[in-house]
């Protein structure tokens, strides 16, 4: 993560933005009177709303769990996929 004013954001926007992308940077603007901004790329923010939406619910996460605690202990199968 890197944190950069807001001036120096914009005189490199083009750079940061370039870092957001190519290197899944997240960009902390930090501004005047505390009202910071992140800059992510798409992909990233979308990822981690899906995840959101995932474990909001407790059944979800209930068997987000028990199949994190099975693949744990090796108790998976593999399947080819189909085309």
């Amino acid at each position: 993560m890197e944190v950069v004013n807001y001036t120096e954001f914009r005189k490199n926007l083009t750079k940061s933005l370039n870092k957001v992308n190519d290197d899944a940077e997240i960009v902390v603007v930090s501004r005047s009177k505390g009202k910071n901004v992140v800059v992510m790329a798409l992909e990233e923010y979308n990822a981690i709303q899906e995840t959101l939406h995932v474990v909001k619910s407790v059944s979800n996460r209930n068997r987000l769990d028990k199949a994190i605690e099975e693949m744990d202990k090796g108790q998976f199968e593999i399947h080819s996929l189909i085309e």
